[in-house]
């Protein structure tokens, strides 16, 4: 099911925008911090409760199996609010620095899985344990046989600096000291990826890492191999100063009520998902239902379902499945307590042995065709037409019904690889004719892809619901009641907007001449002085402003991103511009910072102009996408440092599952960010021709980039 969020024109968020008890947010100067060595009651002093960890806030992460940090943000930030003290988050870039600024008095609470050993207790005191884990070696497909640490001869061994990994290796350099081992220490936490480049890198090259982190790593790539254990079982936990006793039985009080196991592969009934603080939710990672943008987990499934969890003070695990494989067998097996991807409510799928709630959806089948052939206005005219449609999906059923009704239409079913989204994309390119999906989705993909032509209805209003099994009716009367009610709501129409209707200021298309010699906004001033703090060419500024905002200071997306350059309140607080964030040069000095500290991620040795398409990328969907599409670029054999017909290609592909599943960051609607840097750079280069007192350097370097189109007029 395709999907396509306008309103994704955001900087990094969190899920956590809709929690009831969300601390206010703070209009005061940005956060300077200070020196704290006292217990739980000095603490409530400041307001805050500082909070460090390798991340800061947000993390642009996909939750897998076996990933805790997102899971330790959010039980952090839950903390926080039942103290009633405003969580703030700071940066280490070691775990070792983690502990040191806890033990010095520069924050609070390290919230990161942290091992518990005796030398770190010298420091710090650790909290009850999240978790246990055992290191574990782990190397490329074709690294070193590390199936016993005994039989590795001239390995280097990867030990990530400032981590407990370090003293594992330097043991093992000790107990094997024929075996001419060495050691590395890099500081690429949480990059996983990175980590892995590093290993296959040279062919002797072994990372120790902890059993999650490792299984993480396999889940989603294939060309790790993971080997003996190298350490026992230890404890992972948080930190907190030592004498700071009331701060410590405070949060192991609130960790023990929160982190009680939700009940693994078997039913529950709802007093036992109550008892255990977690739900679980089956779901896909695909457009519209859960995915990752700048940061942000979202999809109206998922927000719904998290909706339903803050409501009853659950803590919701989404159980991400496979997209070959149904959620109603892993439903039946236990795997979660309710599912959801957008279902149509069909007696065939109660007749498999399951329940649906009331709906909160409803959406008709539509016909979708590529605008260079004849438009499908109406049913008959779909005669001498082909459909091509998604194999095992509802629409082969409508497709069919349509033949037999006496319709000269030809229906072909995709092979089973073949997703919904190749399927748009290749209506788009002209090598497919037609298809039937969700009006929803169509209406969101035709306002991405000028090429895609809506067409007739074959089908009246489907509803959809969640799954769950029949004989947890006490659940079931939940989620209906919630359901219900949710829709009433105004949240409700808000989430309707965000994800099934275009983005007025997305798909808004106002061509207008701009007078040359004047401005091209009424912000010109203002970006001119921060665009040459952080030496970015006002025009192009201007020319991303137009395309987030329309000039707009007042613009608010349905997710809450604010002003001129749509900058999300997490992401204004951290670039120390606390919301609200309408003021225009309080608002073009967050975005610009942001800009600027995208741009900054990337290597010192990429070509300078690509650096500038890559950074519009990051922007638009997030830096971990970007990431993903580079690496997918490699693998395709195009190059991974070349936006325009090369990285934009494999961003379009990473909507498509063959190639998502295997992505570190998931889905991503690649539509977007490709749109988005194309229409930037066309509005870039007109506003250079009517701006041309200043000279823009970077014109030369960029001779391939689309044309130019007709400028909006500043208003």
């Amino acid at each position: 099911m395709l999907l396509a969020l306008a309103l994704l024109l955001l900087a990094v968020a969190c899920d956590k925008r809709d929690a009831p008890n969300k601390t206010p947010e703070r209009t005061a100067a940005p956060f300077t911090n200070y020196i704290e060595t006292g217990d739980l009651k000095e603490i409530r002093k400041h307001g805050v409760i500082r909070f460090v960890n390798l991340t800061g806030p947000d993390q642009e992460l996909l939750p897998r199996e076996g990933i805790v940090t997102l899971r330790s943000i959010d039980l952090a930030n839950k903390l926080a609010a039942k103290l009633k003290l405003e969580p703030i988050w700071l940066q280490a870039e070691t775990p070792r620095q983690a502990l040191e600024m806890v033990q010095s008095g520069q924050a609070d609470v390290a919230a990161y899985t942290l091992t518990d050993t005796p030398a770190r207790r010298e420091l710090v005191d650790f909290t009850v344990p999240l978790m246990q884990t055992r290191q574990k070696l782990v190397t490329s497909k074709d690294g070193p046989d590390i199936s016993d640490p005994a039989q590795l001869k001239n390995a280097e061994l990867i030990a990530q600096a400032g981590s407990i990994y370090v003293d594992t290796a330097k043991r093992m350099l000790a107990e094997y000291p024929q075996a001419n081992l060495s050691i590395l220490q890099p500081k690429v936490y949480e990059d996983r990826d990175a980590l892995m480049d590093l290993i296959e890198e040279k062919p002797n090259r072994v990372a120790i890492l902890d059993d999650y982190i490792a299984e993480n790593l396999s889940s989603y790539r294939e060309d790790v191999r993971i080997g003996a254990d190298v350490s026992p079982r230890e404890n992972i936990a948080w930190a907190v100063r030592k004498n700071a006793q009331l701060l410590l039985t405070t949060t192991d009080n609130f960790l023990t009520k929160n982190l009680v196991k939700a009940p693994t592969n078997q039913i529950v009934d709802w007093q036992s998902i109550k008892k255990s603080g977690v739900i679980r939710f089956l779901t896909y990672n695909r457009p519209s239902v859960y995915y990752l943008w700048k940061g942000v987990l979202m999809g109206f499934d998922y927000d719904l379902a998290k909706a339903f969890a803050d409501q009853h003070d659950l803590q919701l695990q989404v159980v991400v499945v496979p997209f070959d494989e149904s959620l109603i067998d892993w439903l039946k097996a236990g795997k979660g307590d309710f599912a959801g991807a957008l279902k149509n409510i069909t007696q065939e799928r109660i007749d498999q042995g399951i329940a649906f709630t009331t709906s909160y959806r409803e959406t008709p089948e539509q016909v979708v065709s590529n605008r260079q052939h004849p438009e499908i206005k109406q049913i008959q005219d779909l005669a001498g037409r082909t459909l091509t449609l998604r194999a095992y999906s509802p629409f082969i059923a409508t497709a069919r019904a349509l033949k037999n009704s006496g319709i000269d239409v030809t229906v072909e079913i995709a092979p089973p690889e073949m997703s919904i989204a190749e399927i748009i994309n290749k209506i788009a390119d002209g090598e497919l004719d037609a298809t039937i999906i969700d009006r929803d989705d169509i209406l969101m993909a035709a306002s991405l892809q000028p090429e895609l032509l809506p067409g007739t209805l074959v089908s009246d209003p489907r509803r959809q619901g969640w799954m769950l099994m029949p004989q947890n009716q006490k659940l079931l009367k939940k989620l209906d009641k919630f359901i219900v009610d949710y829709r009433k709501s105004v949240h409700y129409e808000k989430k309707i907007a965000a994800y099934f209707e275009p983005n007025k200021w997305f798909t808004q298309s106002v061509q207008a001449r701009v007078v040359p010699g004047k401005d091209l906004s009424p912000y010109d001033t203002l970006v001119k002085s921060q665009s040459l703090a952080y030496n970015f060419d006002w025009r192009l500024v201007v020319a991303q402003m137009w395309q987030e905002s329309n000039f707009n200071p007042k613009a608010i997306s349905p997710v809450g991103a604010q002003g001129l350059m749509q900058i999300m309140p997490a992401t204004g607080e951290e670039m120390g511009f606390p919301p609200p964030l309408f003021e225009p040069d309080r608002n073009i000095q967050a975005g610009v910072k942001y800009l600027h500290w995208v741009r900054d991620r990337f290597e010192p040795t990429l070509p300078a102009v690509e650096k500038l398409w890559f950074t519009l990328a990051s922007y638009n969907a997030g830096y971990g996408h970007l990431l993903d599409a580079r690496r997918l670029a490699k693998q395709l054999g195009l190059n991974p440092d070349v936006w325009f017909g090369n990285v934009e290609v494999a961003m379009l592909k990473l909507s498509e599952p063959q190639y998502f599943t295997n992505a570190r960051y998931g889905y991503v609607r690649g539509a977007e960010p490709v749109q988005y840097v194309r229409k930037i750079s066309r509005l870039y280069r007109a506003y250079t021709d009517v701006a041309s007192s200043e000279p823009s350097m970077l014109l030369r370097f960029f001779p391939n980039a689309p044309a130019p189109v007709e400028s909006p007029r500043a208003r």
